[in-house]
């Protein structure tokens, strides 16, 4: 264990460029102060500025692939991790709790350390997230107490949830050496004020503290609305809290048309020093503390019925919006920015919230099948910027700055120590993208300029540039650069820009320097009276300037366009930090023995380029011969992955799966549904029995009902029922279908609970024994963001037009290894068919796709191989029916289990998700794989399964190492 905790120390210290020297194993752990002023949070007295993604690993249900994750967000610039905890997941029912397999997050917060990240920690009670429940566990539905309030019983349950949780998060905080989490959210976008919420924010504080956690509080504001600000801030109109810093959420940049293709943007907002109040500090609302947002749009959820808007999603908060918007914040002094979502995941199971599917690939930074897009290299081009350049931390406005062009304005700012000056120059409005040539004034200690002294500068389309000048990089000073900065190793540079746009760089020497173009076509001009050196040049490729001499030190000058500069890496090591250009991935870097040791990933075959210390390289653990360059680094080539070839889907076998439907079924052994009180929001009729499902422990999935009555029925039968968006019911009466009723799906309010309504034949209506047999697909209890205990409208049925009835009610039971939101109540999820091993040599040979389909639910059952070549990644989904339509048209619908695990929902009729990612670990690639599909329609012709497929989502060579996630097999129960 002292090892462990001796390496997480030494990556964090590599990560926030702090001496990483040897320390003696037997020292105690080290102490840390977290402080913060109005500018920036402070690590041990220094400035950090905070990039974060936030990344929920209940989201991930195979834990090597969380290295995945956090190793690509290091990689791709962020200096944290938000994470959100999710009490429902750990808590099957009151006083129980997993943190075990999937729901290890000990586990988590090591490898975040691991990966060099900060955490930024936030576990509730209440989360909203898109989950079921806004993160409250089913159980918490039968309270009668006031959510999100002072009531009693549901402050005991938070505080249960608080004391399991904290007890991990305590044991991972960075002021004692033992981890990395430097700030704790209580709560989340809490907007009501009351007596009853203002007893609950300072219940919260004090039972954190009180449970060892000591790093800054704070609370997550829903809108920049001055909502819980620490007690001293002193501003008009905020509604002061005990928490220690302020941040608030927002989403503010544009949105994707109907049919799924990007609107015009909007204009980034001011929030900070050139916002209403800024002179105040980087939040007006929180004069004191850092510009925080806990959560600013990386991008946005889809929704049950919509045209499939993630694509879009990804291209409307994609590089333009990046680096406007988030620059714009940057600009503005925020200096803890967190983007939600990085990655997004997959609301696996019965994880979802009801207006969101299986789906939360969220059109993030890194897709939901773990692949980068590309507005994640635009995200690495602005994280290495900030660690480039920490006088950032630390900004005033500075004069005004009046650029040629009236179509561009200019933010410029200055660091009040150093005298370092910042510029972004962005369009005016912000939100315009036409193409604009201008210049602007520069004025600082080394003199006055009008940048560019030759050839232009433009911004063309939605497009932000951050330019420094008076700075000190790498041994060189800086007087200005219309190329960004993007990072630096000893004695090398990487500046970049637009491809096809003019560069101009000036350094200052006390002499003239020497000046060798290596690569490209440079310019150099010598001011002999100023001692500027300046560099033209057109941003093409990567163009190699090696200038020495003039005394500084010598400097190697790579001047490349924006997409070259993406194929640059930078990570920290023990003996200093290594730039790396070519494979698709960076993974790790250690030097060690004289050898430099990187891991990583090829999408293809191409150059490995590496400026770092030492004279030997190993990739992915293996020497290979490299050869020194003008540009002082070593070059090799590096293979591309092998050709991965995916099994088709054959061998079928099906079986019915509604028995509860018949006549004769026995349901002796079921609950008796007969209370008469129920703390849900959606009380029955006066008279009829308590039939929500909560009130039976039945939380999730599907739940079957039996009415035994005598009396008529009447010719229309009515059922009222909870379900969540898209959700449904099916009915049957005395063994005859009575149809089905979907939920519709629209936003902003898609309805959650309806009434269904059905026919019933005439021979089917008199006197006697009736059955009417009810399935009802619980999609999700409501959030609860209003505060109005919403979470606890009824799922199940509500109530009937059948009198008379005696109820019977059954649901799902939580599996004790994959946890309580993978199944639901179909009885072939109860008799295990969804598992592996399960002995289906009696069912049916089925063809798949199926022309036809029986009424209720159907299983089909497959096993198929993978052989995925040693040393790969390669990220798998299952696709269903036709991706290019979002809505087929057949009545059905289909839970995905692969090895026993539900990995997603299909609904043909709804839409849009076909395809559902298979993360490694759930998924064998190197072995034999069980598929079953729980099929559930209205049957008859155009309504049976449709085509069923493998499709490789993304193939690397290299990836990280994945251990199998504990799948337990099916075993037949006790007594048959």
């Amino acid at each position: 264990m002292r090892r462990r905790l001796l390496a997480l120390v030494l990556a964090l210290a590599t990560a926030a460029g702090v001496s990483s020297a040897p320390v003696a194993e037997a020292a105690p752990a080290a102490k840390h102060r977290i402080t913060f002023d109005k500018y920036s949070l402070m690590l041990d007295g220094h400035r950090q500025f905070l990039w974060s993604g936030e990344f929920h690993p209940f989201r991930l249900p195979s834990p090597d692939l969380w290295r995945d994750v956090l190793q690509k967000m290091k990689a791709t610039g962020y200096t944290a991790v938000s994470i959100y905890f999710d009490w429902n997941y750990h808590s099957p029912a009151p006083g129980v709790y997993d943190f075990t397999g999937v729901r290890d997050m000990d586990r988590v917060l090591d490898l975040a350390a691991e990966a060099g990240l900060y955490v930024i920690a936030r576990p509730g009670p209440y989360i909203n997230a898109e989950v079921t429940g806004g993160g409250f566990p089913g159980w918490l539905a039968t309270q009668q107490g006031t959510a999100r309030s002072d009531a009693p019983d549901y402050l005991a349950a938070a505080d249960e949830w608080l004391t399991a949780i904290d007890r991990v998060i305590a044991r991972h905080q960075y002021v004692d050496g033992r981890g990395s989490v430097v700030l704790y959210q209580i709560e989340n976008e809490l907007a009501a004020t009351g007596v009853a919420q203002q007893n609950y924010i300072t219940h919260l504080y004090d039972k954190v503290r009180a449970d060892r956690i000591s790093v800054p509080i704070f609370h997550n504001d829903r809108g920049r609305n001055g909502i819980w600000v620490p007690p001293d801030s002193g501003v008009p109109g905020t509604v002061p809290g005990k928490v220690d810093l302020y941040a608030w959420d927002t989403y503010p940049g544009g949105t994707c048309r109907p049919d799924a293709t990007p609107g015009p943007p909007n204009n980034a907002p001011d929030w900070g020093l050139y916002g209403p109040g800024g002179a105040k500090g980087g939040a007006s609302a929180s004069p004191n503390t850092p510009g925080f947002t806990a959560e600013f749009g990386g991008g946005w959820f889809d929704y049950w019925g919509s045209n499939g808007t993630y694509p879009c999603t990804a291209v409307r908060q994609g590089p333009g919006y990046e680096r406007v918007f988030y620059g714009t914040n940057i600009a503005n002094g925020l200096t803890i920015q967190n983007f939600y979502m990085t990655f997004g995941g997959t609301s696996w199971g019965w994880l979802p919230a009801p207006v969101v599917y299986s789906s939360y690939d969220y059109g993030a930074a890194i897709d939901e099948g773990r692949q980068l897009r590309p507005k994640a290299l635009t995200m690495k081009e602005l994280g290495y910027f900030l660690q480039a350049v920490p006088p950032i931390t630390k900004q005033d406005k500075a004069d005004p700055v009046t650029p040629s062009s009236t179509a561009v304005k200019v933010y410029h700012n200055v660091n009040p120590d150093t005298q370092t000056h910042f510029y972004l120059p962005v369009h005016n409005p912000s939100k315009a993208t036409t193409n604009d040539v201008f210049t602007f004034p520069v004025s600082t200690p080394d003199g006055a300029y009008t940048v560019p002294q030759a050839g232009t500068l433009r911004l063309d389309g939605q497009d932000a540039k951050h330019l420094v000048a008076n700075f000190d990089l790498a041994g060189q000073h800086l007087v200005y650069s219309t190329s960004e900065i993007m990072t630096s190793v000893a004695g090398t540079v990487l500046l970049h820009g637009r491809p096809g746009e003019d560069g101009e760089t000036a350094l200052r020497y006390p002499r003239e320097p020497k000046v060798e173009v290596l690569a490209g076509n440079v310019t150099s001009t010598w001011d002999a009276g100023r001692g500027d050196l300046r560099l033209n040049h057109v941003h093409n490729g990567l163009a190699r300037v090696r200038v020495s001499g003039g005394g500084r030190p010598p400097v190697t000058l790579l001047l490349a366009d924006s997409p070259t500069a993406d194929t640059f890496w930078r990570l920290g090591t023990a003996a200093g930090p290594v730039l790396v250009r070519g494979p698709a991935l960076l993974r790790t870097a250690r030097f060690h023995g004289g050898v430099l040791a990187l891991t990583g990933d090829t999408a293809q075959a191409g150059d490995l380029e590496v400026w770092g210390p030492g004279a030997r390289i190993s990739w992915n653990g293996r020497p290979i011969r490299a050869w020194q360059t003008s540009s002082g680094s070593l070059l090799t080539r590096l293979p591309g992955p092998a050709a991965v070839e995916l099994p088709a889907l054959t061998g079928w076998k099906q079986a019915a799966g509604s028995p509860e439907s018949a006549v004769a079924y026995d349901d002796s052994s079921w609950p008796a549904a007969t209370k008469t009180d129920t703390a849900s929001t959606t009380k029955p009729p006066a008279g009829q029995p308590v039939l929500t499902a909560d009130d039976y422990g039945f939380h999730t999935g599907d739940v079957w009902y039996r009415g035994h009555s005598r009396d008529p029925v009447p010719a229309q039968l009515s059922l009222d029922y909870g379900a969540g968006g898209a959700g449904m019911l099916q009915a049957w009466l005395d063994g005859h279908y009575l149809g089905r009723h979907v939920l519709p799906s629209a936003l902003p309010a898609p309805p959650t609970s309806g009434t269904a309504t059905f026919a019933v034949p005439a021979e089917l209506r008199g006197s006697g024994d009736h059955v009417l047999s009810v399935m009802v697909r619980n999609n999700g209890h409501n959030e609860d963001g209003d505060v109005n205990d919403a979470h606890k409208e009824g799922r199940g049925l509500i109530s009937t037009t059948l009198t008379g009835a005696a109820w019977k009610i059954r649901g799902g039971v939580a599996d004790p290894v994959r946890g309580p939101l993978n199944n639901g109540g179909l009885d072939g999820e109860r008799a295990g068919w969804s598992l592996p091993g399960y002995p289906d040599g009696r069912w049916a040979a089925a063809q798949v796709p199926a022309a036809t389909a029986a009424p209720g639910t159907t299983w089909y059952r497959t096993n198929f191989t993978l052989d995925v070549p040693n040393g790969h990644d390669v990220s798998l989904g299952l696709t269903i029916g036709d991706p290019a339509t979002p809505r087929s048209g057949g009545h059905y619908g289909a839970l995905v289990f692969v090895n026993g695990w539900n990995l997603g929902q299909y609904l043909a009729d709804v839409g849009p998700q076909h395809t559902f990612v298979l993360p490694n670990g759930i998924l064998d690639p190197h072995g034999r794989n069980t598929l079953a599909l729980a099929v559930t329609g209205d049957g008859g012709p155009g309504n049976g399964l449709e085509t069923v497929a493998l499709t490789n989502l993304g193939t690397v060579r290299g990836g990280v190492a994945v251990r199998l996630v504990d799948s337990p097999r099916y075993r037949p129960r006790p007594g048959g």
